[in-house]
């Protein structure tokens, strides 16, 4: 029988609702990397290619109890600090060459 993590299980849950692995990582406190690759390792133990397919799979083998994780909630977040907060009224904190707005890095000789 294929267990999944508690991790792969919360991002299988959030992305059944819709989310996307931005948000996914927003929720839970990892990065949008991390969140695709609990999706893809989720995906390789229940035998399928999509994300779709894997909540449908883990939803079949009930793997996913989509009504036990609205009562008990997602799992513990790690201890890792917490993204910055990201919001198109504030100001930017990262530095100008890391904004999401500073365009292309001009060519300095």
């Amino acid at each position: 029988m294929t267990q999944l993590t508690a991790r792969e299980h919360d991002c299988l849950y959030w992305a059944s609702q819709g989310k996307t692995s931005w948000e996914m990582g927003r929720i839970l406190g990892i990065t949008e990397r991390t969140a695709n690759f609990h999706i893809a390792n989720s995906c390789d133990k229940l035998g399928v290619r999509s994300r779709q397919a894997a909540i449908t799979q883990a939803l079949q083998r009930q793997l996913l109890d989509l009504d036990k994780f609205a009562r008990t909630g997602p799992a513990e977040k790690s201890p890792r600090r917490p993204l910055p907060d990201y919001r198109p009224d504030k100001p930017d904190p990262a530095p100008p060459c890391l904004r999401r707005s500073a365009g292309p890095i001009p060519y300095v000789s």
